[in-house]
């Protein structure tokens, strides 16, 4: 434990800053938040991993997490555990409650780009061109994935859809819909799918003419979105290996792709944000304003979120594309944001937290006005004692024609 190196400001000043933490001695580069929202983890160029409460009235520095020989790359957290992978080639498991490592997982010969975590098991990617899969019991290397010629970057884990198997339709090559795989995505310009029983290469997306820099799968995992360095995303059929639609409105590369719902949100060099439609891929909206390549975003009910190289965050209005708030204080590139509750976090390259209060931009999702009074008129028909269950079943009704 000890105290935040902070600087309160007491009350929202035009800034909307609540608090700014220099604990890091060098820049931020990833956060996770555990799963109840108490605790809000950041990894560090100063090869540490610092713990903040995350909904006390002031944020407070809880512990650090040291032993890492080189910068932290990616950071996730499971109930009490914390993952961290490192570009000293290692990922280290530790318990958060007493700031102990409890094993490092070594066999990776490059930096550990990405890791990803389900049930037992850990998936790591390196420059190394390999990905591994490990006991997230014992930090044992269970398997190795080669097959890429130039270095790994994101990965997936699909697990398998164990009601296929009572398809008597299905089809021959589709029986992939029954085994657990792993989606990789890389330098050298592909993506590929593996059994992870086995550890063999299923299938290979070829088209993409720049690296493969981040990917995401629709909400049912039968869709893969890669974004690349040639400043496009494509669209596969995971089981199939085809390749559905492009998408190839950005001007450079995509540094990230998010999916909610039916939506597809994606990040890039060229200063923006866009948002597709998945079935279609028609490109719906643009968020402009930044002055730099868009690092990282998140969405909160109708709100998005987005840290850029330029140091501001930004906030933009999900339908009409508008800003509605910048956020100015940091003095280099915002790496990472968060949001908990009413506050915004960011991380950036000055290596400071900052925490925003966003209470008054956070509204109630959008309602249709006449959605809303025809619920208004079912409940007064529902709530009324003298109407029995037929009547208010024929008045329900003819609401809805």
């Amino acid at each position: 434990m000890g105290s935040a190196a902070s600087k309160r400001r007491t009350g929202r000043n035009q800034n909307w800053l609540l608090q700014t933490l220099e604990n890091h001695e060098s820049g931020i580069n990833c956060m996770a938040l555990s799963s109840d929202g108490s605790v809000l983890a950041t990894g560090s160029d100063d090869n540490t991993i610092r713990l903040w409460s995350a909904k006390t009235e002031s944020v407070e520095y809880l512990n650090v997490l040291a032993g890492h020989a080189d910068y932290i790359t990616q950071i996730i957290i499971y109930e009490n555990y914390l993952i961290s992978a490192s570009a000293d080639q290692t990922i280290r498991k530790w318990d958060m409650l007493n700031g102990q490592c409890m094993f490092i997982c070594t066999g990776h010969t490059s930096l550990v780009n990405r890791i990803a975590h389900t049930g037992n098991f850990l998936f790591s990617s390196s420059y190394d061109r390999t990905a591994r899969c490990w006991d997230f019991l014992t930090g044992n290397c269970i398997r190795i994935f080669r097959g890429h010629h130039h270095g790994i970057l994101p990965l997936l884990f699909i697990p398998a859809n164990h009601d296929a198997e009572e398809e008597n339709t299905f089809e021959e090559e589709m029986h992939i819909y029954t085994k657990d795989i792993l989606i990789t995505g890389s330098q050298d310009t592909t993506a590929k799918t593996w059994s992870f029983k086995t550890g063999e290469c299923l299938k290979t997306f070829e088209g993409h003419i720049g690296a493969v820099l981040c990917m995401a799968t629709d909400v049912h995992g039968k869709i893969l979105f890669t974004g690349s360095g040639d400043n496009t995303i494509r669209v596969w059929d995971i089981y199939r290996g085809n390749e559905l639609r492009i998408y190839d409105q950005h001007t450079a590369a995509i540094i990230n792709i998010l999916v909610a719902n039916k939506l597809l949100y994606s990040i890039s060099a060229d200063h923006t944000v866009r948002c597709w439609i998945i079935d279609v891929g028609d490109c719906i909206r643009i968020y402009k304003g930044h002055h730099h390549s868009v690092s990282c975003i998140q969405l909160e009910n109708d709100l998005v979120f987005t840290g850029c190289g330029d140091a501001i965050v930004r906030c933009f209005e999900a339908r009409s594309g508008v800003i509605k708030r910048n956020f100015k204080s940091h003095a280099l590139a915002i790496n990472c944001i968060q949001i908990v509750d009413d506050r915004l976090f960011s991380g950036s390259v000055d290596g400071s937290l900052k925490v925003w209060d966003i209470t008054d931009l956070k509204t109630p999702p959008y309602q249709d006005p006449k959605a809303k009074i025809l619920n208004n008129d079912r409940n007064k028909i529902e709530n009324r004692p003298d109407i029995d269950d037929r009547e208010c079943q024929e008045r329900r009704a003819q609401n809805m024609v």
